[in-house]
Protein backbone atom coordinates (compact mmCIF):
# COMPACT_ATOMS: atom_id res chain seq x y z
CA UNK A 1 0.00 0.00 0.00
CA UNK A 2 1.51 3.68 -0.75
CA UNK A 3 2.11 5.68 2.02
CA UNK A 4 0.24 9.42 1.31
CA UNK A 5 3.09 12.09 0.87
CA UNK A 6 1.34 15.53 0.92
CA UNK A 7 3.69 18.30 -0.44
CA UNK A 8 3.68 21.96 -0.12
CA UNK A 9 4.92 24.28 -2.83
CA UNK A 10 6.57 27.45 -0.43
CA UNK A 11 5.33 29.70 -3.31
CA UNK A 12 2.13 31.14 -4.36
CA UNK A 13 2.57 32.07 -8.13
CA UNK A 14 1.15 29.67 -10.63
CA UNK A 15 4.25 29.55 -12.73
CA UNK A 16 6.91 29.03 -9.56
CA UNK A 17 9.77 26.88 -10.60
CA UNK A 18 9.37 25.00 -7.16
CA UNK A 19 5.65 24.22 -8.77
CA UNK A 20 7.88 22.82 -11.83
CA UNK A 21 10.50 20.93 -9.40
CA UNK A 22 7.40 19.45 -7.82
CA UNK A 23 5.53 18.31 -10.65
CA UNK A 24 9.03 16.23 -11.66
CA UNK A 25 9.29 14.66 -7.96
CA UNK A 26 6.11 13.15 -8.48
CA UNK A 27 6.88 11.85 -11.88
CA UNK A 28 10.31 10.18 -10.65
CA UNK A 29 8.94 8.59 -6.99
CA UNK A 30 8.75 5.51 -6.26
CA UNK A 31 5.24 3.91 -6.33
CA UNK A 32 5.31 3.04 -2.64
CA UNK A 33 4.71 6.99 -2.61
CA UNK A 34 1.17 8.68 -3.54
CA UNK A 35 1.87 12.51 -3.94
CA UNK A 36 -0.88 14.79 -3.13
CA UNK A 37 -0.02 19.04 -2.89
CA UNK A 38 -1.68 20.53 -0.34
CA UNK A 39 -2.42 24.12 -0.59
CA UNK A 40 -1.11 27.09 1.52
CA UNK A 41 -3.21 29.47 -0.79
CA UNK A 42 -5.96 30.58 0.65
CA UNK A 43 -4.70 30.43 4.59
CA UNK A 44 -5.29 33.46 6.36
CA UNK A 45 -2.70 35.49 7.97
CA UNK A 46 -1.52 33.91 11.24
CA UNK A 47 -3.20 35.44 14.38
CA UNK A 48 -3.63 33.76 17.70
CA UNK A 49 -6.87 35.27 17.98
CA UNK A 50 -8.34 32.70 15.47
CA UNK A 51 -6.89 29.55 17.03
CA UNK A 52 -10.01 27.90 18.56
CA UNK A 53 -12.05 29.34 15.77
CA UNK A 54 -10.20 29.12 12.81
CA UNK A 55 -11.05 29.30 8.69
CA UNK A 56 -12.16 26.85 7.32
CA UNK A 57 -9.06 27.00 5.48
CA UNK A 58 -7.12 26.39 8.26
CA UNK A 59 -9.48 23.54 9.04
CA UNK A 60 -8.74 21.65 5.49
CA UNK A 61 -5.36 22.38 5.71
CA UNK A 62 -4.54 20.24 9.33
CA UNK A 63 -6.81 17.86 8.41
CA UNK A 64 -4.69 17.75 4.98
CA UNK A 65 -1.49 17.52 7.01
CA UNK A 66 -2.64 15.11 9.85
CA UNK A 67 -4.21 12.31 6.93
CA UNK A 68 -0.55 12.54 5.40
CA UNK A 69 2.03 9.67 5.95
CA UNK A 70 4.78 12.22 5.45
CA UNK A 71 5.16 15.88 4.05
CA UNK A 72 7.28 17.32 1.37
CA UNK A 73 8.56 20.98 1.59
CA UNK A 74 9.14 22.32 -2.45
CA UNK A 75 10.37 25.81 -1.58
CA UNK A 76 12.19 28.74 -2.68
CA UNK A 77 14.37 30.95 -0.47
CA UNK A 78 13.14 34.77 0.20
CA UNK A 79 15.39 36.82 1.48
CA UNK A 80 17.48 34.06 3.30
CA UNK A 81 14.89 32.71 4.98
CA UNK A 82 12.11 30.69 4.76
CA UNK A 83 8.96 32.33 2.51
CA UNK A 84 6.00 34.13 4.07
CA UNK A 85 3.59 32.27 3.07
CA UNK A 86 5.03 28.99 4.31
CA UNK A 87 6.00 29.82 7.04
CA UNK A 88 2.66 31.14 8.01
CA UNK A 89 1.00 27.47 7.04
CA UNK A 90 3.85 26.25 9.48
CA UNK A 91 2.36 28.40 11.94
CA UNK A 92 -1.61 27.36 11.64
CA UNK A 93 -0.51 23.83 11.26
CA UNK A 94 1.72 24.13 14.58
CA UNK A 95 -1.42 25.48 16.51
CA UNK A 96 -3.17 26.05 19.05
CA UNK A 97 -1.21 24.14 21.42
CA UNK A 98 -1.03 20.81 21.88
CA UNK A 99 -2.49 20.08 18.41
CA UNK A 100 0.59 20.30 15.93
CA UNK A 101 -0.23 18.26 13.06
CA UNK A 102 3.51 18.01 12.07
CA UNK A 103 4.40 16.02 15.09
CA UNK A 104 6.04 12.63 14.51
CA UNK A 105 5.11 13.02 10.65
CA UNK A 106 8.75 12.11 8.27
CA UNK A 107 9.61 15.72 6.03
CA UNK A 108 11.67 16.23 3.44
CA UNK A 109 13.16 19.52 2.54
CA UNK A 110 13.76 20.69 -1.26
CA UNK A 111 14.22 23.88 -3.28
CA UNK A 112 14.91 25.36 -6.57
CA UNK A 113 16.86 28.80 -7.72
CA UNK A 114 18.58 29.82 -10.57
CA UNK A 115 21.38 29.80 -8.22
CA UNK A 116 23.82 27.04 -7.24
CA UNK A 117 22.63 26.73 -3.95
CA UNK A 118 19.81 29.17 -3.96
CA UNK A 119 17.69 27.50 -0.95
CA UNK A 120 20.51 26.25 1.44
CA UNK A 121 19.69 29.07 4.25
CA UNK A 122 15.97 28.68 3.58
CA UNK A 123 16.40 24.83 4.25
CA UNK A 124 18.95 24.99 7.11
CA UNK A 125 16.16 27.53 8.74
CA UNK A 126 13.43 25.17 7.78
CA UNK A 127 15.52 22.36 9.51
CA UNK A 128 15.50 24.53 12.50
CA UNK A 129 11.57 24.80 12.61
CA UNK A 130 10.84 21.38 12.10
CA UNK A 131 13.40 20.15 14.95
CA UNK A 132 11.09 22.32 17.47
CA UNK A 133 7.67 21.13 16.07
CA UNK A 134 9.51 17.25 16.56
CA UNK A 135 8.97 16.61 12.89
CA UNK A 136 11.68 14.17 11.35
CA UNK A 137 13.45 15.15 8.56
CA UNK A 138 15.50 13.64 5.96
CA UNK A 139 18.70 15.03 6.69
CA UNK A 140 20.81 13.37 3.67
CA UNK A 141 21.15 13.58 0.63
CA UNK A 142 20.46 17.43 1.20
CA UNK A 143 18.92 18.72 -2.29
CA UNK A 144 19.64 22.62 -3.62
CA UNK A 145 18.38 22.29 -7.66
CA UNK A 146 19.59 24.85 -10.06
CA UNK A 147 17.10 25.75 -11.88
CA UNK A 148 17.58 25.20 -15.66
CA UNK A 149 14.01 25.93 -17.74
CA UNK A 150 14.90 23.71 -20.39
CA UNK A 151 15.89 20.66 -18.31
CA UNK A 152 12.02 20.59 -16.41
CA UNK A 153 8.79 20.23 -18.50
CA UNK A 154 5.54 21.23 -17.40
CA UNK A 155 4.50 17.40 -17.14
CA UNK A 156 6.91 16.58 -14.83
CA UNK A 157 9.90 15.37 -17.53
CA UNK A 158 13.66 16.05 -16.89
CA UNK A 159 15.56 16.21 -19.91
CA UNK A 160 19.22 15.91 -18.18
CA UNK A 161 19.95 12.48 -17.10
CA UNK A 162 22.24 12.94 -14.05
CA UNK A 163 19.19 15.53 -12.60
CA UNK A 164 16.95 12.94 -12.97
CA UNK A 165 19.23 10.41 -11.67
CA UNK A 166 19.85 12.41 -8.39
CA UNK A 167 15.89 13.63 -8.11
CA UNK A 168 14.97 10.09 -8.58
CA UNK A 169 17.91 9.12 -6.19
CA UNK A 170 16.47 11.84 -3.36
CA UNK A 171 12.10 10.64 -3.58
CA UNK A 172 14.18 6.59 -3.43
CA UNK A 173 16.07 7.95 -0.23
CA UNK A 174 13.07 10.23 0.92
CA UNK A 175 10.38 6.50 0.58
CA UNK A 176 13.16 4.58 2.73
CA UNK A 177 13.09 7.39 5.72
CA UNK A 178 9.35 7.44 5.74
CA UNK A 179 9.27 3.38 5.87
CA UNK A 180 11.48 4.21 9.00
CA UNK A 181 9.88 6.19 10.66
CA UNK A 182 6.68 4.94 10.39
CA UNK A 183 7.75 1.75 11.40
CA UNK A 184 8.41 3.03 14.66
CA UNK A 185 5.39 6.13 14.58
CA UNK A 186 2.85 4.13 12.94
CA UNK A 187 0.69 2.46 16.04
CA UNK A 188 -0.14 6.03 17.19
CA UNK A 189 0.89 8.18 13.99
CA UNK A 190 -2.36 9.68 13.27
CA UNK A 191 -4.91 11.52 15.64
CA UNK A 192 -2.09 11.08 18.29
CA UNK A 193 0.14 14.03 17.73
CA UNK A 194 0.74 16.38 20.04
Amino acid sequence: MAHRIGYLVGSLSHDSINRVLATALVRVAPPSLELTEISIRDLPLYNRDDELTPAAAVTTFKEAIEGSDGLLLVSPEYNRSIPGPLKNAIDWGSRPWGHNSFARLPTGIIGASTGAIGTAVMQSSMRSVLSFLNAPQLNAPEAYITFTPEVFGADGSISDAGTEEFLTHYMSEYAAFVERVLSVTAPGHVGDRD
